[in-house]
């Protein structure tokens, strides 16, 4: 006889949603999903019919539950059980996200860049030591006797 309901992180994990049924059970603690607009809990149940917002930044998928599965399914059976409502909008989000890369890196976050890196090289071989500033400075007073 099939499930007419199951636990809704069980549930993400057996559609592929997540990777691994622990991560779906974080995803929910974390509020990053919801059905109805209101977050829920690992625990609670869902049935045919049922529209699940998960949130995984950037972009906020939307799915329809269609059925239950008797567990893990692979991932050609996946549109048997699920229906993506999520809108154009959010996959073209995540396109831009995918093409701007790290240039929208803000200065001093993660590690210097290759280009940070030459740029720090060459300020190094272009800089002056202080003995060699007052040699220097000496040498003009010599001059002026």
């Amino acid at each position: 006889m099939p499930k007419t309901e199951e636990r809704i992180d069980k549930w993400l994990w057996a559609m592929r949603v997540f990777k691994t049924r622990t991560i779906a059970t974080d995803a929910c603690k974390k509020g990053r999903v919801s059905m109805g607009g209101s977050l829920v809990k690992p625990s609670r149940t869902v049935k045919p019919g049922d529209i699940i917002d998960v949130r995984k930044p950037p972009i906020t998928y939307t799915f329809r539950v269609t059925a239950i599965p008797p567990g893990r399914i692979g991932a050609k059976l996946v549109p048997e059980y699920l229906e993506n409502l999520t809108p154009k909008a959010q996959y073209d989000l995540l396109e831009m996200s995918r093409i701007s890369g790290f240039v929208d890196r803000r200065k001093g976050l993660g590690r210097p860049t290759k280009r940070d890196a030459r740029d720090m090289a060459r300020f190094k071989e272009d800089s002056f030591t202080a003995d060699s500033f007052f040699l220097d400075w000496e040498d003009d007073f010599d001059d002026e006797d």
